[in-house]
């Protein structure tokens, strides 16, 4: 394993995640690496979801955790950047903090669940992006709502009934944080009667697109894979 990011062998330890990609047409896959599937709710109840979580797991739903995982590293080191960088105030100032609070929560949670099976923390480069309050704004909001189609686009593929439980829990903070900041913004906080997910190549390819995470712009698919990624630090 690479001491930025993992490969995707590295992360699909037993094959679980390549077997569901090569399926993508008949299945919804993890998207924004499957955090319906690892999330778990705040500081307050880490204690009492994390042993369902280790009690429960299934081996596809070790390799969605570990896809979670980087995720919740993303989103945590996106807002310790912004509430560290002193451009922020106001609504948008308490937005971030509690916001980070929650993802370095889930962070901590899911490294204790996957203990010696967790990823390796990635580095980041978020591109002045939380440098000031507009475009920490505009970044956060599109975060968040990719987190929430997350949440649905992996929920069936979950097998673990203590999983899918604490992650129903979490996505309704999730929205809450979409709505949050969108109400920051003057935008619709909800704007849609029904909440559509979304799919990983999709997801997979926006955060690409973004350059956050150096290692993953620079991958390629694996072979045998359709759009799973091969991340070399």
């Amino acid at each position: 394993m690479t001491d930025m990011f993992p490969t995707f062998a590295e992360l699909d330890r037993d094959g679980a995640i390549a077997e569901a990609a090569s399926h993508v047409d008949a299945h919804t896959r993890a998207a924004f690496f499957g955090k319906v599937a690892a999330l778990v709710g705040g500081a307050t109840v880490i204690g009492a979801v994390a042993p369902g979580f280790a009690i429960a797991q299934s081996s596809g739903d070790v390799a969605i955790l570990n896809y979670a995982l980087t995720l919740e590293y993303l989103e945590a080191a996106f807002y310790q950047s912004a509430n560290s960088g002193g451009a922020l105030s106001g609504q948008a100032a308490r937005f971030a903090r509690v916001t980070g609070e929650h993802e370095d929560a889930h962070v901590t949670a899911l490294e204790k669940v996957l203990g010696s099976s967790a990823t390796k923390k990635p580095t980041f480069d978020f591109k002045g992006s939380t440098g000031d309050e507009a475009t920490f704004l505009a970044t956060a909001k599109t975060l968040e709502d990719a987190g929430v189609q997350a949440y649905l686009g992996q929920a069936g593929a979950i097998k673990s009934k203590d999983v899918l439980s604490s992650a129903a829990s979490i996505l309704s903070v999730e929205a809450r944080h979409a709505a949050w900041v969108a109400n920051i913004l003057k935008q619709d906080p909800a704007p849609e009667d029904f909440q559509s997910g979304a799919d990983m190549n999709t997801i997979l390819a926006a955060v690409k697109g973004t350059g956050f995470i150096p290692a993953l712009a620079s991958a390629s698919a694996s072979p045998g894979t359709t759009g799973a990624p091969s991340v070399t630090g």
